[in-house]
């Protein structure tokens, strides 16, 4: 029978002269999957009252839960590890939860207290495998979210069908006279970014689609994305404005937020839009929804998103993260996605 919040609670602390469970939350990176673990996060801190939650992951993606309520202590770490460890052990937890499970958490698990209770999610790496490599699909459609919630049945955490959380800080919120006057009074977000090629729209497509919606737009990536930016708002400079670079991590987050749709690659905005019940529009190449990552909304929120991906095609998903070429060389899954299609969609929703 799983230990209720109640119960663990009661008996207290594995270590001595201490009354409060600590809980350590694992997930290293990248922007998309620490986000998709914050049902975790959410519903550990409020099921279990009184526990002090720390949280793990890479230095550089610090922005991405620093404004989290539920987390009670971040723990950062840059090239050296060894030190993280050593944190870590001084912090003496009553359970480490390790959502990114890799060779780094297991490392950390050897070298951690042995009084330190661990609790690890179903990466799946050999049903990932068997899909990207074969096509074979035993994936069981468990969305990466649930898994992480599942992780924590043993402590009693039940999901509370919330979906995602994103939390921007007060002094990175947008202000009216940061964006065009063009785009004051609504527009849409394009995503152009992501993390390798063949997640990636080509930019003639892009240009395609920002060309056809009938809508101010505003295209959102990091500094590497500008010339790309700068080339599909050839199409119409006052309509389509380049936001690439211009704004931190989390001022992009809120062009999400205020943005009246969002067209996005498989990259973490697309996550980030689904933490503000954005509808979605899904763009999928290399990676597919197959992977069971597909935008999440949470049991007791509507479902707004619609995935696109090109059908029939026996490559897809070729990767679990994407790859800098197509190993086909034909790179169809977004050469062939439908245009036309997209454009109609956002006009609809847009109500244009």
């Amino acid at each position: 029978m799983p230990v209720t919040p109640e119960q663990i609670i009661a008996k207290g602390s594995a270590f001595k002269g201490r009354e409060k469970i600590k809980i350590l939350v694992i997930r290293l990176s990248s922007i998309g999957d620490i986000v998709l673990t914050t049902p975790a996060i959410r519903c550990l801190k409020q099921q279990m009252p009184g526990i002090e939650l720390h949280f793990l992951t890479k230095q550089k993606f610090r922005a991405v839960t620093i404004a989290n309520p539920y987390i009670d202590k971040f723990h950062y770490f840059g090239k050296d590890f060894s030190q993280t460890i050593k944190a870590i052990r001084e912090e003496q937890f009553d359970y480490i939860i390790d959502l990114h499970k890799n060779l780094r958490t297991l490392r950390l698990y050897l070298e951690t207290d042995t009084k330190t209770k661990w609790y690890s999610y179903r990466k799946l790496s050999l049903q990932k495998f068997l899909l990207t490599k074969f096509g074979i699909n035993a994936m069981p459609g468990i969305h990466i979210s649930q898994r992480s919630l599942n992780t924590l049945k043993p402590l009693g955490i039940k999901d509370d069908g919330k979906g995602l959380d994103y939390f921007i800080p007060a002094e990175e919120y947008i202000k009216k006279d940061d964006l065009p006057m063009s785009h004051r009074m609504g527009y849409i977000a394009v995503v152009i970014g992501a993390s390798y090629y063949t997640k990636k729209l080509p930019v003639e497509k892009l240009k395609q689609l920002c060309g056809n919606i009938q809508h101010p737009i505003i295209l959102v990536g990091g500094k590497e994305d500008i010339p790309e930016g700068d080339a599909i708002a050839t199409v119409d400079p006052v309509k389509v404005y380049n936001a690439c670079g211009k704004f931190s991590l989390n001022e992009s987050a809120d062009i999400v937020r205020q943005a009246k749709l969002i067209v996005s690659h498989d990259t973490g905005f697309q996550y980030i839009a689904c933490a503000f019940q954005k509808k979605v529009l899904a763009v999928w190449g290399g990676t597919s929804p197959k992977l069971d990552v597909e935008p999440y909304y949470g049991s007791a929120m509507q479902p707004r998103y619609t995935n696109y991906i090109v059908p029939g095609l026996k490559c897809q998903p070729c990767s679990n993260y994407g790859t800098k070429t197509c190993p086909k060389k034909h790179f169809k899954c977004m050469q062939l996605q439908d245009m036309d299609a997209m454009t109609r969609e956002v006009m609809k929703d847009c109500g244009l």
